[in-house]
C-alpha cells in the first residue's frame, strides 16, 4: 500500500514537473511574439491619435515616462518632424458606469486633441460602449478641441450644464469620458514643458 501511495507521488510528481518545464519553455519561445504584438498594437492605437502628417519618427521609441495627478505611472509618446515635438500621445483614465475606462489622448503642441481613443472599457453594450469609434462617431467630437475650447466649465456632458452630448440612457460613460480628456489637458497644460522636453 506504502509502495503505490509513493509510486503515484512520484508520477504525480514527475508529471507537474513535465508540465511545469513545458510551460516555461512555451513562456520563453512565445514571449518575443507577445512582445512584438504589443508593439503592434501600440502603433495602432498611436496612428490613430497622431496623424501621420505631423512626425517623421517612430513615437513608440521616443518616450518619456511621467507620474499622472491620480500617481499612475504612464508613457508620453512623442511625434517629431524635423527634430521638433509637435505632438505627444498618452493614457487617460476615467470612471465608467463599469468601472474604469482607458483611453488615449493625442494633443499637438499647442495643447488641442489631435484624437481620442478608447483602449479599454467594461461598460454596457449598446449604450455605454458607443465610445468605440466602431460603434459610433461621438469620440471623434473631441479632435480640434481644447482646453479653452470650450471654456474649462463647459468640459462636461449637457445633463451637467457643458457641451457635450450624453447617451440616451447612459449618462455615466460619456461623463467619465469628457472628464478624463478635460483632465488629461490639464495634466499637459500644467507639465507640457517636461512631457515635450528631453533628447529624441
Amino acid at each position: 500500500m506504502k509502495q503505490g501511495t509513493m509510486i503515484h507521488a512520484a508520477i504525480l510528481g514527475a508529471f507537474c514537473l513535465g508540465f511545469g518545464i513545458m510551460l516555461a519553455l512555451i513562456e520563453q519561445v512565445t514571449a518575443e511574439d507577445i512582445k512584438a504584438r504589443a508593439m503592434e498594437d501600440r502603433q495602432a492605437s498611436l496612428s490613430q491619435v497622431l496623424p501621420a502628417e505631423i512626425l517623421d519618427n517612430n513615437p513608440v521609441t521616443d518616450t518619456v515616462v511621467m507620474k499622472n495627478d491620480e500617481g499612475k505611472e504612464i508613457t508620453v509618446f512623442r511625434a517629431r518632424k524635423g527634430g521638433e515635438v509637435t505632438g505627444m500621445a498618452y493614457e487617460i483614465f476615467g470612471s465608467g458606469y463599469a468601472g474604469e475606462m482607458k483611453l488615449m489622448l493625442g494633443v499637438d503642441a499647442a495643447g488641442n486633441v489631435l484624437g481620442v481613443r478608447v483602449l479599454a472599457h467594461k461598460e454596457t453594450p449598446g449604450l455605454g460602449d458607443k465610445i468605440e469609434t466602431k460603434k459610433g462617431d461621438w469620440i471623434l467630437k473631441f479632435t480640434g478641441l481644447s482646453l479653452g475650447n470650450p471654456p474649462v466649465d463647459k468640459w462636461k456632458v449637457k445633463k451637467d450644464g457643458g457641451q457635450f452630448d450624453q447617451f440616451s440612457g447612459a449618462t455615466i460613460t460619456p461623463r467619465g469620458v469628457v472628464g478624463a480628456i478635460r483632465k488629461g489637458l490639464e495634466f499637459f497644460a500644467v507639465h507640457k514643458a517636461e512631457m515635450m522636453g528631453g533628447a529624441q
